[in-house]
């Protein structure tokens, strides 16, 4: 499934597509190559029906260490601007899997790996993981929507005005991460959690994730509508009633 040299390497098991960042000697940065292989992998995820879940993870100890500064040295403003489109293209079409996306992160996450994460659905973390958007001080723009609208918009000037470190720990607190994990258990945790979601009707969760993300955008009057459209649609089929026929001789 991986081309030999792929900065992502690709895995799937029992219906569970783990996407691994993997430049561990670059600390997993974020170059053009790993954009263009995230997008990628994101549209075949999309379209393939054997997968049902999908974990974005890292080689090495850091998750990513942000964009690869190093690809940019001696760019011009054009190639500097076709980049960070592409890697906005690349978080864009991680959000935009219509399935459960989950990032795991162990290590350092700064900027692009910031970014990366929060285009999941939800992130599970390490005690060892962090936090960090300074790309204000390091003299440019980036990480500004999506933070603000999952922590809040003081602290995440907080982070990106003055480089603060959100340990693991505040992560959740601040509902960042949805899991802080032991790392010796972190393994059978993700097994457990991945198997509810593979062996859930893959239509209903992704009527679900629909409803969420383009509802919490609307009125609530308009996200209503968006769920009652989402209940039609799942209505016009028959897995629902196969599943709670299931479900009432399960119970």
């Amino acid at each position: 499934m991986t081309p030999p040299g792929s900065p992502l390497h690709e895995t799937l098991i029992d219906g569970v597509l783990t996407l691994w960042l993997d430049r561990p000697a670059a600390r997993n940065a974020l170059n053009m190559a790993l954009c263009d292989a995230l997008r990628q992998a994101a549209a075949q995820a999309t379209d393939q029906t054997n997968v049902h879940v999908v974990l974005i993870r890292a080689r090495g100890a850091v998750f990513c260490a942000g964009a690869d500064l190093k690809e940019r040295q001696g760019m011009d403003e054009a190639a500097v601007r076709a980049r960070r489109q592409n890697a906005f293209a690349a978080y864009a079409a991680i959000e935009s899997i219509p399935k459960p996306v989950v990032a795991v992160v162990e290590g350092a996450a700064v900027g692009s790996g910031v970014e990366i994460a929060a285009a999941c659905d939800f992130i599970v973390a390490t005690p060892a993981a962090s936090f960090r958007t300074p790309e204000a001080l390091w003299g440019t723009v980036g990480a500004t929507q999506r933070l603000p609208r999952i922590l809040g918009k003081r602290l995440a000037k907080d982070l990106m005005f003055t480089g603060r470190t959100l340990s693991a720990q505040e992560a959740l607190l601040y509902g960042f991460v949805t899991r802080l994990i032991p790392a010796d258990t972190l393994e059978s945790a993700l097994h457990e959690m991945t198997q509810r979601m593979v062996t859930a009707p893959a239509k209903s969760l992704a009527l679900a994730k629909r409803c969420i993300d383009q509802g919490i955008e609307q009125s609530p009057q308009t996200a209503l509508h968006i769920e009652l459209q989402a209940i039609e649609e799942n209505l016009a089929g028959a897995d629902w009633r196969r599943q709670i026929d299931t479900f009432g001789k399960a119970s």
